[in-house]
């Protein structure tokens, strides 16, 4: 059974920082690229960073330099370490594992960023 745990959520005022987790079970987490996405009230879920099986990440623009993904493949875990917060970043975060037409999704973990 597959599954993706995310924690690491909560309220931060504007300029702190907070790191969510992603614990992955059920499948072989090192064939996967790992991603997290977010989705802010009456917005599309929206990709915030990816990292591919081999350790290649990518961020959306909003966030480079702020945001840094990272993996560990024994803990079969992914990472987003988020710095700077904003109150533009308060969404629900979302842990996503692909493999070719294989995607599967955490429950969400809500983010809140207070001015």
């Amino acid at each position: 059974q597959v599954q993706l745990v995310e924690s690491g959520g909560g309220l931060v005022q504007s300029g702190g920082s907070l790191r969510l987790s992603c614990t992955a079970s059920g499948f072989t987490f090192t064939d996967y690229r790992m991603s997290w996405y977010r989705q802010a009230p009456g917005k599309e879920r929206e990709l915030v960073a990816a990292i591919t099986d081999r350790g290649l990440t990518n961020y959306a623009d909003s966030v480079k330099g702020r945001f840094t993904i990272s993996r560990d493949n024994t803990e079969n875990t992914v990472y987003l370490q988020m710095n700077s917060l904003k109150p533009e970043d308060t969404a629900v975060y979302y842990c996503n594992a692909g493999f070719y037409r294989l995607s599967y999704w955490g429950q969400g973990t809500q983010v809140t960023v207070s001015p």
